[in-house]
């Protein structure tokens, strides 16, 4: 009778945590969030007139800028390093916690330093996690 009990325990758990995560899920793989069929893709200058530098909001300039859609350029534009600027880059994070813990440790470096100036790094919009990988070290 215990053995019947365990096992249905245990399938009770496996279908719980099914459902869990097809719910917390919802909307990555499917059609939850629209395509922009109404218009051509847009370029969007990451941080607007701050561009990518120390102490800007991405968080409120996403929501400000929002929406997105899938093949929307975004744009990186940063100073390239000297003695009165910070360095600055861009690097790809492979997931969300990532992000939310600034773990580079798996982050790919897709724009180096000198990358930002002029009209800057840019590329496609998808879903990624980007952060600036430099260390400040005290002069």
């Amino acid at each position: 009778m215990g053995f019947r009990f365990a096992q249905g325990l245990v399938l009770l758990q496996a279908i719980a945590c099914v459902v869990e995560v097809s719910l917390a899920n919802k909307g990555w793989d499917s059609h939850t969030y629209p395509y922009n069929h109404s218009s051509a893709p847009k370029r969007f200058t990451v941080g607007g007139s701050q561009h990518w530098q120390f102490g800007v909001n991405y968080t409120d300039w996403s929501l400000k800028s929002a929406p997105f859609y899938f093949n929307d350029t975004l744009v990186f534009k940063y100073d390239p390093p000297s003695n009165t600027t910070f360095r600055h880059s861009v690097s790809l994070l492979p997931n969300l916690r990532s992000f939310l813990n600034c773990d580079l440790k798996k982050a790919k470096l897709i724009a180096n330093q000198t990358q930002g100036g002029g009209n800057g790094f840019e590329f496609e919009y998808k879903q990624f996690f980007t952060a600036c990988n430099i260390t400040l070290l005290a002069p």
